[in-house]
């Protein structure tokens, strides 16, 4: 059994978000290395410049995105393998075999590893970007669970659950040492947290500032500012704006991108810098969108994987991704 070398992280910005998750911790981790008759090439896409689209694997049923440098790494809802493309030309490959069960949002950090929601099996993975390795695996809920999206700082990894009114999080140590089972905790959502039936809390990002977490309903259309300390969340000011559907979301200093996944829309908001107010300054739409799920950033392009929830999903269904501007708001 081989171990890769620990790498350290770069130097991260500090934020009361951070310092308030502070500690130091060990992790025992069991490391399988994927065999090469996994990499499977990619289903044949269109090369070039940085394509518009790409094809992703035939019944692959994609959900999360992630993106660092030329690389993008996507989840299949399906069994859980991840997949990994080339930015500039579309191409790519299976890395990492998945257990079986779905692999929902997913986020990569600086060491190239790659936090992944495991959805209704109410687990998380953690697994390397470039060799496919799986480097950890948690349950976070042995109830009524669909862990959902996932969101990085500088001292955790704070996850989603569509099914339960709580946030997990799993505690990162010094130099980003993943934690112990026993380590990973819960935070209820409490204030004007509101469950209701159907899905619930789904994508999350970081408020402006950094001080807090942003959370949207998909079922209620409800923006959520999230006290990571309390749990106690506060519903954004949107004036008025519904975010029904939404799914993934992206910040960019001020500026929160919401993936509407059956609308076929990504809306655009303005946001004051504490999260608790935003505007809606427009939409981005496409003609090759057919229900986008989440969103990542390459400089001014976005990136988004078609899951076709409204087609049936069979072994030869074609996915592809989706690349737009991030300035073609209207």
């Amino acid at each position: 059994m081989s171990h890769l070398p620990a790498r350290r992280t770069r130097p991260a910005r500090r934020t009361p978000l951070t310092a308030a998750l502070s500690a130091t911790l060990t992790a025992t981790l069991g490391a399988g290395v994927l065999t090469a008759g996994l990499l499977s090439p990619a289903s044949a896409g269109p090369k070039g410049n940085f394509p518009e689209t790409f094809a992703l694997p035939d019944g692959f049923q994609p959900e999360g995105i992630t993106i660092s440098g030329r690389f993008a790494w996507f989840g299949s809802r399906l069994d859980g393998d991840v997949y990994r493309a080339d930015l500039r030309t579309g191409e790519g490959e299976r890395i990492s075999e998945g257990p079986g069960t779905a692999s929902v949002g997913l986020k990569v950090d600086d060491q190239r590893r790659l936090f992944i929601a495991g959805g209704p099996a109410g687990t998380a993975r953690v697994v390397d970007g470039t060799t496919g390795e799986l480097l950890a695996d948690y349950t976070l809920n042995t109830g009524a669970s669909f862990v959902n999206d996932v969101v990085l700082t500088e001292d955790a990894a704070w996850f989603t659950d569509s099914q339960a009114p709580v946030l997990h999080v799993l505690p990162l140590g010094e130099d980003g040492a993943l934690p112990t089972q026993a380590e990973v905790r819960q935070v209820p959502l409490t204030g004007d947290w509101q469950q209701v039936e159907g899905f619930n809390a789904n994508g999350l990002t970081l408020t402006p500032d950094g001080r807090g977490l942003l959370v949207v309903n998909s079922t209620s259309g409800l923006l959520y500012r999230v006290d990571p300390t309390t749990g106690v969340a506060t519903e954004v000011d949107l004036g008025g704006a519904s975010l029904t559907n939404g799914d993934g979301m992206l910040l960019q200093g001020r500026t929160l991108y919401v993936v509407q996944n059956r609308d076929n829309v990504v809306t655009v908001l303005r946001m004051k810098p504490d999260g608790l107010t935003g505007e809606r300054i427009g939409a981005i739409t496409d003609s090759d969108f057919d229900v986008p799920t989440t969103v990542a950033r390459k400089g001014q392009r976005l990136y988004l994987p078609n899951a076709r929830f409204s087609t049936p999903p069979t072994p030869e269904t074609t996915y592809d991704v989706v690349k737009v501007s991030a300035k073609s708001v209207r």
